[in-house]
């Protein structure tokens, strides 16, 4: 079975990683969604929430599982018998900091692939700090996160 790990903190959940997941789940057998703590970001959502909201806009995916990790995520996608790690690239600015990343987790452990996937036109300016910065200003967000995440930080906001 063919295991793909996409990683990141989702806080919050974007309807651009939403892309990103349906296309790697036509990839793979199987996708877990891992989150983990970004230790330079203060977060909007705790780790659980943000396992319960992506949990919840995942709905129907069977495929798909969310779950958390700590650690080095190689030792992470080793431990859960995974063959690759999926990163996003919205732009050329994303790609400098991606491909570091993917040859530090190739030199930490060869046998994990990192794929590269890109998410549809409409998403490739979409960030989880801009939505929560248009957010906290007010802005709209409806088209940029599934319904829970857009309710979930509505009832923050209250």
């Amino acid at each position: 079975m063919k295991l793909g790990i996409y990683p990141g903190s989702f806080d919050p959940l974007t309807n651009g990683h939403l892309d990103v997941i349906r296309r790697a789940d036509k990839l793979f057998d199987r996708v877990i969604v891992a989150i983990a703590n970004n230790d330079s970001k203060q977060p909007m959502f705790s780790k659980e929430k943000r396992v319960e909201l992506a949990s919840e806009s995942l709905e129907g995916m069977d495929n798909v599982s969310v779950e958390t990790f700590d650690g080095l995520l190689v030792n992470y996608a080793v431990e859960k018998g995974a063959q690759a790690i999926i990163r996003g690239l919205r732009a050329i600015s994303d790609f400098e900091f991606e491909f570091q990343l993917a040859l530090m987790n190739r030199h930490l452990n060869s046998s994990i692939e990192t794929i590269f996937m890109m998410p549809k036109d409409k998403y490739t300016f979409l960030s989880s700090r801009m939505v929560k910065e248009v957010a906290s200003l007010g802005g709209d967000i409806t088209g940029f996160v599934p319904a829970p995440v857009l309710h979930a930080m509505r009832e923050r906001s209250k």
